[in-house]
């Protein structure tokens, strides 16, 4: 795995990124389109695989969608956030659930940013990019190895 990247065009091949979704064509679109953004991404299928993969990956970021098998992604939200190794890995919520309670329910639970499905790539782009920066302000630790 990389060092944190800056986020910025020249720099972003090198952001881990850790895709919790269990649609496969979500999942499947989603992560070749971030590819192709020069992301590297990882995928988990449901909520249980998503904790497991954030602890041995230590990813940049973290895409989660909140309807998952298992453990759905408000708790792995909870969970991910009461770890002090994971705390500070950003995490941006996606859900088909448009309504502002189901923000408000998603940024309670320790998402950091929301987006809707289905997912406008640019506008997602944004929010990433937006977090990223924002961790590498705060001085964030390296994740490499």
């Amino acid at each position: 795995m990389g060092r944190l990247a800056q986020a910025d065009e020249s720099t972003k091949y090198m952001t881990q990124v850790l895709l919790v979704e269990d649609n496969d064509m979500n999942r499947d679109m989603l992560s070749r389109r971030l590819a192709r953004h020069g992301y590297s991404v990882q995928v988990a299928w449901d909520g249980a695989a998503g904790i497991q993969m954030a602890g041995q990956m230590r990813p940049d970021l973290i895409l989660l969608d909140m309807s998952l098998p298992m453990i759905d992604g408000w708790e792995v939200a909870r969970r991910l956030k009461a770890d002090d190794q994971l705390r500070e890995i950003p995490i941006i919520a996606l859900t088909a659930h448009a309504m502002s309670e189901d923000r408000d329910k998603a940024i309670g639970a320790g998402c950091d940013e929301y987006d809707t499905k289905p997912i406008d790539l640019s506008r997602l782009l944004k929010k990433m990019q937006s977090l990223l920066k924002t961790r590498v302000a705060r001085g964030q630790p390296d994740n490499g190895v």
